[in-house]
């Protein structure tokens, strides 16, 4: 795919700093956006940092990250999270929105996932932003394996859900960044409602087994 301009809403916690790196690394430009532009400055200081040799990643806020990127990625809290999208709804319109929000919560059993109005976080994105194309992806993959100094994640699959099949296709070829092969069709936008909280399922696995697991799909070559 061409080299894209990213912005990484939420950059500074684990996902999204995370997601940031790998996407620097394969050579796209890499915006990270907080409330706090100097806690976006200190964690892109740590992606140049960890990557000298890949395009530099630059902080900046929410609203000015995403008003200056081609794609936008949403690696927020639940909670925060129809504040922040529908501060964002003007610099959002006619981009392509990605939604890696997993509405859980967590009690002394474990994580579990949280009810949400409109269905899951993603959809609930196309609601507040509504001139967007928003596909949910990236849901499944630890922050903690993205920050690492393995080269990709090639024991992962990406699985991507969305509405708009030219939207879902940029997704999954930006996939590559990650695991080195196209993101996975997942159907449409409401299979987030499915993607979402199986990311509990993985926590519960990783705590219990002491691993990083993830999700491989069987049954489907690399030319899909």
């Amino acid at each position: 795919m061409a080299l894209q301009t990213i912005a990484v809403i939420g950059g500074t916690g684990p996902q999204g700093k995370g997601l940031g790196l790998r996407f620097a690394q394969h050579g796209h430009h890499v915006l990270l956006g907080s409330r706090s532009p100097d806690r976006a400055e200190a964690a892109a200081a740590e992606i140049n940092a960890k990557s000298p040799a890949a395009p530099r990643a630059q902080g900046g806020t929410n609203s000015d990250v995403a008003a200056a990127a081609d794609l936008v990625l949403l690696a927020i809290p639940f909670a925060g999270h129809d504040e922040i999208v529908g501060c964002l709804t003007k610099a959002l319109a006619g981009k392509i929105v990605i939604s890696c929000v997993n509405p859980l919560a967590f009690d002394r059993s474990g994580p579990y996932a949280l009810g949400v109005d409109h269905g899951s976080a993603a959809e609930a994105a196309a609601v507040l932003a509504p001139e967007s194309q928003v596909v949910g992806a990236f849901h499944h993959v630890s922050a903690s394996a993205l920050w690492s100094d393995r080269p990709s994640l090639h024991h992962e699959d990406v699985l991507v859900c969305g509405d708009h099949e030219e939207a879902k296709s940029v997704v999954q070829e930006l996939a590559r960044s990650v695991t080195g092969r196209r993101g996975i069709d997942a159907g449409p936008l409401r299979m987030a409602r499915q993607l979402e909280p199986w990311t509990a399922v993985l926590i519960s696995i990783n705590k219990r087994y002491k691993t990083q697991s993830g999700v491989r799909i069987s049954g489907i070559d690399g030319s899909h």
